[in-house]
């Protein structure tokens, strides 16, 4: 059955990793999980356009739609450097699983795929398994550095900075930016408005 695929909601959100042979099997391979009480569906829309993901990525600074199934990634990298790629939408389910693949010649190759499986009263259970490959050189090494550090943390934080919008159609700012915005007397959450509500 397919509700036996679910861990207890007493649980972690970590998912474990599954066989990465379709996804990306000489790379390094992460997976991570949240669970969202919203439909699939409409986190499955949301997501499809890779523009909207700017506002829950930390380290994006730019999507920009190249076509429908192709998008430009600029991403922040240590020592004030960017790094770019194009990412390909290789496979899709409508309302359940998106995969990409990025383009020949990006910084930092990589492939993954995004999950939404329903999950009954718990709305829905979003897994992201992601595998990337650092090229040579200066640019390599630097870009290796970061991902050695961060990438699944990373990953975890958009997931629940996802998770935070999608359900309450705001992100909370950490405790940090907090202290950083109320040095500049401004508000202590950054809002985001979901396409539901610019529809309301």
């Amino acid at each position: 059955m397919q509700q036996e695929q679910y861990r207890d909601a007493s649980e972690p959100d970590d998912a474990p990793i599954p066989p990465a042979k379709d996804i990306h099997p000489d790379g390094a391979l992460f997976a991570e999980s949240v669970s969202i009480r919203r439909p699939a569906q409409e986190l499955y829309d949301f997501w499809r356009d890779q523009t909207n993901l700017t506002q829950v990525m930390e380290n994006v600074i730019s999507i920009e739609r190249l076509a429908a199934d192709r998008f430009r990634w600029t991403v922040r990298a240590p020592m004030g450097r960017e790094v770019t790629w194009e990412a390909v939408i290789s496979k899709e389910v409508p309302g359940q699983e998106i995969y990409w693949q990025s383009a020949e010649g990006a910084d930092i190759d990589n492939s993954g795929r995004i999950e939404f499986r329903d999950a009954g009263e718990r709305g829905t259970i979003v897994r992201a398994v992601i595998a990337y490959d650092p090229p040579g050189g200066e640019i390599g090494q630097v870009v290796a550095k970061l991902l050695q550090r961060e990438p699944r943390i990373q990953t975890r934080r958009d997931l629940h900075r996802f998770k935070q919008l999608m359900e309450a159609g705001e992100i909370a700012t950490s405790a940090h930016t907090q202290a950083e915005r109320q040095s500049r007397k401004e508000d202590q959450y950054e809002t985001h408005t979901t396409s539901a509500e610019q529809q309301a």
